[in-house]
Formats: C-alpha cells, sequence, structure tokens
C-alpha cells in the first residue's frame, strides 16, 4: 500500500465511539492479535485484509485503504481506491484458527484471530454500488420504508467428502447416512463440532441433522434480519471448509456434486415483521387453510412473478441446474403449497400456540449463491408483488413431476428455467431483479456468468465422450 494511500482519510468517522472504544478494550484485554476486515466480491466468496490489533483504532476511526482493481466485478482501473468500513456489530473471535496454527506451526505463536465483517466504500463516503452487502441494505431499506423488517432462516445444505488425492480420483462421500440418521460416525461429531464454533461467534443454529444423501448434511439458521444472516452464511461457508479440513475431509456447498442423489440446496424461510408492533406480516388467522394474510399472498405472489429472472442469483452456477430436474425434491414448476416439497414456494404449518407466526419458504436457493444478493433479489421480488397488489394463483398439493403437460399448461404452471444460459436470458429481461442488485453488481454478474456458460457450452465433457465415441 502507498504512502498516500495510507495518509487519505475518509470523510466519516466512527459514529457510535463509545462502542469503539468499547471494542478496542475488549481486543485489548483478550489478546486479539490480528483482525481480518472481510467483505465479499460480487460471486460471495470471503475477501480479507488483515490487519495487527494495534491498527483496529485508527480502522476504527478512518477506515482501511484497500485496492479494488483486481477484486471480481469491483472496479476499473482507474477507479481502485475503495476504503473499507468496519460493522462494529459483526466483531467475531475465530474460534478454529489457534488450532489450526498451533498443528501447522507446533505451537500457537500467532494468538487469537478476530474477525469484523465490513462495507465497501469509495472515496467520498457513499456506498460502493458493487458491494454486494450494499444491495441488501438498500433492499432492506426499501422495505422498512413500506413498515416492514425482513427475516430470514436458511437451511444449509453441504456434503462432507474424502480422499482424492491426485488428480485422477475424484473425492466421494464420507459417510453412507441417510436422512436424519443417528450415527457415530465422525461426520456427526464434524456437524456437532460446526454448530458449537458458530455458536462461538454468535451465529444461532436451531438443528442440524444428516440429509438424504450419503455425505450429505444440513444445519438450520436461528431466524433473524438478513443481513445478520447473510453475514452468517458467508461465515458459516468458510468455518465449515475450516473445520473439515481439520479433520482431514473436504466440504462443498456444490449443488450437484454427484450424478443420481439428492443435491445440496438452501431452503429459506422469510417473514416480514412489523417493527412497531412485532406482528408477523403474513400472518392472519382468518384463514383457516394456510394462516396467510393479504401481504403475505402478495408476497408469495412476487415471488412467483419473479422467480424465473431470480434464477441466475440465487441459483448462479451451471451445476446448480443439475439440481433443479424433477425427482429429488427440488423445484422444477413455479408454484405454492403446504405438503408438497416438489413446489418452489412453501408455507409450512405453524407449530401448535404459534398461529400467528407463519414462514414462507423458497426451495430454489442453493449454498453456492451470493446471500447478499439473494436475499435482495429475494426481498424485492416479494415488496413488488406487495405494491403491485398481485393475486396469488391457486396452490398445488398435489405431486408435480407426474403432472401431464397440457395440464400444467392449462392451470398455468411455469417452469423454472433449465440452464443457466436460459437463467441468465431471463435475468436480463426482469427489471425488478436487475434494480434489486444494482446497475453495475447486475451488469458484471452477466457478463461474468455469460462467460462461464460459454466454456461449459465449448468444452467437451466426458460423458460426450462415453456416450458417442464408440458410436461415431
Amino acid at each position: 500500500m502507498s504512502q498516500r494511500r495510507d495518509s487519505r482519510r475518509s470523510p466519516t468517522g466512527v459514529q457510535r465511539p463509545d462502542e469503539a472504544a468499547r471494542l478496542i478494550e475488549h481486543v485489548e484485554t483478550h489478546g486479539v492479535r490480528f483482525i481480518n476486515l472481510e467483505f465479499t466480491d460480487v460471486v460471495g466468496m470471503a475477501k480479507a485484509v488483515t490487519i495487527p490489533a494495534e491498527q483496529l483504532g485508527d480502522t476504527l476511526a478512518h477506515g482501511k485503504w484497500f485496492d479494488g482493481s483486481s477484486i471480481e466485478g469491483f472496479a476499473r482501473v482507474a477507479e481502485t481506491d475503495m476504503f473499507l468500513r468496519p460493522d462494529l456489530a459483526t466483531y467475531a473471535e475465530v474460534p478454529w484458527h489457534a488450532t489450526i496454527e498451533g498443528r501447522e506451526n507446533g505451537a500457537d505463536e500467532s494468538g487469537p484471530v478476530a474477525r469484523l465483517i465490513c462495507d465497501v466504500l469509495l472515496p467520498g463516503g457513499e456506498r460502493f454500488a458493487g458491494d454486494p452487502r450494499a444491495a441488501l441494505i438498500s433492499a432492506l431499506a426499501a422495505a422498512q420504508g413500506l413498515g416492514f423488517r425482513y427475516m430470514v432462516a436458511p437451511e444449509l445444505e453441504f456434503f462432507l467428502l474424502q480422499g482424492g488425492e491426485g488428480e485422477a480420483r475424484i473425492p466421494l462421500p464420507q459417510d453412507r447416512g441417510g436422512y436424519f440418521d443417528l450415527s457415530t460416525d465422525i461426520a456427526a461429531d464434524v456437524r456437532r463440532e460446526i454448530v458449537a464454533e458458530l455458536g462461538r461467534m454468535g451465529i444461532g443454529i436451531e438443528t442440524s441433522h444428516h440429509e438424504v444423501a450419503a455425505g450429505q448434511h444440513e444445519i438450520d439458521f436461528t431466524p433473524d434480519d438478513a443481513l445478520r444472516i447473510a453475514d452468517a452464511v458467508v461465515t458459516a461457508r468458510y468455518a465449515i471448509k475450516a473445520i473439515a479440513q481439520r479433520h482431514g475431509l473436504l466440504a462443498t456447498f456444490l449443488p450437484k456434486p454427484f450424478y443420481g442423489i439428492n443435491g445440496s440446496g438452501m431452503h429459506t424461510h422469510q417473514q416480514l415483521i412489523r417493527p412497531d408492533t412485532g406482528a408477523d406480516a403474513f400472518s392472519d388467522t382468518a384463514d383457516a387453510q394456510y394462516g396467510l394474510s393479504a401481504v403475505g399472498r402478495q408476497f408469495i405472489a412476487g415471488q412467483l412473478a419473479h422467480a424465473k429472472g431470480m434464477s441466475a442469483v440465487v441459483a448462479p452456477l451451471v451445476n446448480s441446474y443439475k439440481r433443479l430436474v424433477s425427482g429429488y425434491e427440488a423445484p422444477v414448476m413455479i408454484s405454492w403449497g403446504r405438503v408438497n416439497r416438489e413446489a418452489l414456494v412453501r408455507v409450512p404449518r405453524v407449530a401448535p400456540g404459534q398461529a400467528e407466526s407463519v414462514r414462507v419458504e423458497l426451495r430454489s436457493p442453493d449454498p453456492s449463491c451470493n446471500p447478499y444478493l439473494a436475499f435482495a433479489a429475494m426481498l424485492r421480488s416479494g415488496l413488488a408483488g406487495i405494491e403491485r397488489e398481485l393475486p396469488l394463483p391457486p396452490p398445488v398439493e398435489e405431486g408435480l413431476y407426474a403432472l401431464e403437460e397440457q395440464d400444467r399448461l392449462r392451470r398455468g404452471i411455469g417452469l423454472l428455467p433449465p440452464t443457466l444460459g436460459d437463467a441468465l436470458d431471463l435475468l436480463r429481461s426482469d427489471d425488478v431483479v436487475r434494480d434489486a442488485l444494482g446497475e453495475q453488481i447486475a451488469a458484471w454478474l452477466l457478463e461474468a456468468k455469460d462467460q462461464e456458460w460459454r466454456e461449459y457450452r465449448e468444452r467437451v465433457h466426458p460423458w460426450e465422450l462415453e456416450r458417442y465415441l464408440p458410436q461415431f
């Protein structure tokens, strides 16, 4: 970093000096040696600038300048100067770091490490439009303007794999367990360790369990504000990888790593809360069947209307569309219901005594998505349904995979895009979702994913050689 950039100061200082002073005192008292200033690129990969703890006070007061030119989708070469402004509410110590350092170096020489998640700002102090966190903050402000607080609770699925050393070996599922299996396998210990260490970082996990496929696991987040949960999902992904690595395993969030078995989703439960009363805006006990208010119905209608345009955001990989196929409890058709796990949107039954707490579950997101962008697109789509008072189509409770094509068309049930290429075309034509991302993020995402799709289409894959080479 150049002296010129070091000497620059942000026009906006710390807004809560008392909290900053308490944090600095806490860091000193606990002997924290280094602090990771974290942010994400447009695809949701965690990035960090690490500072010695002695620089924390200056960083909280003035931000930390960095060169954004090499970060995916962040800036052109002529616009590289940006700075990170830490969000004090995100401070957490990294509980596994000392263990890894100690194992690798024979002793814990570095001392405790903490993290702060940051917003990315431009030299003038305004939020950088290419920062995914800013896109979600903007969507949450829109919800607040309508009198709502957006709460989410994702179900994060992943695989624990083993083996795969050398180019020819493919990592395989670590266990042969099935749905909700109780076992004494090492994976069960790893899963409990994941929950415990996330808890030490202030991330609430309601439940964890083995999923349907061999080697597949799930952790379910405690409902919270969407920004806090987006921060938590990014943290959980690298935490799970670090903890798995400590046990000699590979954790992957690839949506469909293996043919013929269930893929990994990130089903997300959503609520709109009225901050003044704490009431659930989705709930209406007068609706005997689903308990949905008019707001709840309009919110679902908005997400159904923009499901195609959202797809490239919530399911952003070529591989994502190998999960979104019939037969594996993944959504293919754009419908809603309660008992139907093939539906895109579900309204789960509420627990006894909690009739005024209705959740709306969107089932198309997968764990490879950028949670900031996914939640922003989901929220803006739902709010568009409320603002336009969209009518909700009838629910579909029967099996969708067996539905005849003519019956599907007659009932107006649409299909999610079958490929990333189709999803990108649909994103281009959806103004609501593009506006949720912002012009800069939308343009970069489309450009980058177009290139990804082109590379995939042009590459010759092993399946083609195995299928066609003997015949032609």
